[in-house]
């Protein structure tokens, strides 16, 4: 924690403040109290204050310390960011409240020029060549496979098989299938079923190992060699749609296949223009991070590691990970963390006195629009994803968000864009010697 963001302030209230407090105290018990022998609401004060004495304590203490921690914060003008640790505390009867509260305040710093930041970008391009691939990739798509008669396997073909485990695979039963489409030759078909199933004819059969790779993504054959029994029940081809109008209508609402081209451009271009503009932004960002050295809050850091944390988490959760038995030792993952987490939130830091100096402000349309957005995601209701967020406190971040990207993009259009440095080059192989 810094000591710059840190501050400590020993605080005291009068024994008349004390009395008056838990004089409202007192009578609000008694307005609810239900005791044996008396009315609802009727039972003398003298008996409220000793049946419900150590409630009464607690309720008076809650209520002074938060009304005095918070007169004296707005009196020294102090913006508070973390709850205060409360120490030495002296409260006892007859006698002054006394205590000290430790928190955090929010850092003081000069804002830099930020106008004119020099930020690398390109203005993304499609080339023909681009175009001609995606509506290619749109034909494969489409594409059908068609019987064709019985002759020698080849490359491109679609070998309709099947086959079944001689060796152990790692599981009760045998693999097994009665029929599936191998792509011969193809980039996602192992060497050895293309090699051994090139030049089979229908209804021919052979025996052959299969040597599947460390990293295959069949937990259960990774690494292992299997031996298969194949047979070839029969050919497909590939079949493609023509390339005209004809499909260019099929694909949607285009007139033909100039219209379609066009629209496939224009959305090549816009996925790069988003990209390409998130980057930078993402690079303002970095540079914001490392272009201040101002203290950030404690409070701050731990957040921003949370929630880096709880983002990796998720993200191995939805890869199948088992994380019932995980184990995080948080103090060694908040000290790995803790560097980019600082820069992130000192960015953030920043990015908020800018939004305040420009007066970048939220509508309400822009937080429902962004609602509507992720309820399409999520494939529910805006209605469902405001509720949500309502109770989990999510409105303000959601706010504070679209706040930073506001910001980030007035930064993106007011930057300099310089050309990005060119790609490292590949390692040259260094030749064998020879023996």
């Amino acid at each position: 924690m810094s000591d710059d963001c840190k501050r400590t302030l020993e605080i005291t209230v009068p024994l008349e403040e004390i009395e008056s407090v838990r004089g409202r105290v007192v009578a609000g018990f008694a307005a609810k109290a239900t005791l044996p022998g008396f009315r609802p609401g009727k039972a003398p004060l003298s008996v409220i204050q000793s049946r419900f004495a150590e409630e009464i304590k607690q309720e008076v203490l809650d209520q002074l310390l938060q009304k005095s921690f918070y007169d004296r914060v707005q009196e020294l003008d102090l913006d508070v960011v973390s709850s205060p640790s409360v120490t030495d505390l002296h409260f006892h009867d007859g006698e002054p409240l006394r205590y000290t509260a430790e928190f955090e305040v929010r850092p003081g710093f000069e804002l830099q020029t930020y106008e004119g930041l020099e930020v690398p970008y390109a203005e993304p391009t499609v080339t023909d060549e681009e175009v001609d691939a995606r509506i290619e990739a749109m034909r494969q798509r489409r594409a059908e496979l068609v019987n064709v008669d019985p002759r020698p396997v080849e490359d491109g073909d679609f070998a309709v098989i099947s086959l079944r485990s001689l060796t152990d695979v790692g599981t009760e039963e045998p693999i097994s299938q009665d029929e599936m489409n191998l792509e011969v030759g193809g980039e996602y078909t192992l060497p050895e079923f293309t090699e051994n199933v090139r030049g089979m004819q229908p209804g021919e059969t052979r025996e052959f190992d299969v040597v599947y790779p460390e990293d295959y993504s069949g937990t259960n054959l990774a690494g292992r060699t299997v031996r298969f029994e194949v047979t070839v029940k029969g050919i497909r081809k590939k079949e493609l749609p023509e390339l005209n109008d004809e499909f260019a209508k099929d694909m949607g609402d285009y007139k033909g296949l100039d219209d379609l081209r066009e629209a496939v451009r224009g959305s090549m271009l816009a996925e790069r223009q988003f990209y390409a503009r998130e980057q930078a932004k993402s690079e303002i960002g970095r540079i914001l991070g490392e272009s201040y050295s101002f203290p950030v809050p404690e409070v701050f850091v731990r957040q921003q590691v949370e929630s880096r944390v709880r983002r990796q988490l998720l993200q191995l959760a939805e890869q199948g990970a088992d994380m019932k038995n995980l184990k995080l030792d948080w103090e060694k993952v908040l000290e790995q963390e803790r560097e980019p987490a600082t820069k992130v939130v000192r960015a953030g830091l920043v990015l908020d006195r800018i939004a305040t100096a420009e007066s970048i402000d939220v509508t309400q349309r822009e937080v429902d629009e962004e609602i509507e957005r992720e309820a399409r995601r999520e494939r529910t209701t805006p209605a469902a994803v405001r509720e949500q967020l309502e109770k989990n406190g999510g409105l303000a971040r959601l706010a504070s968000q679209i706040r930073t990207e506001k910001t980030l993009d007035f930064l993106f259009e007011k930057s300099i864009k310089v050309d990005p440095p060119p790609p490292p080059p590949a390692a040259e192989e260094t030749p064998a010697s020879a023996e």
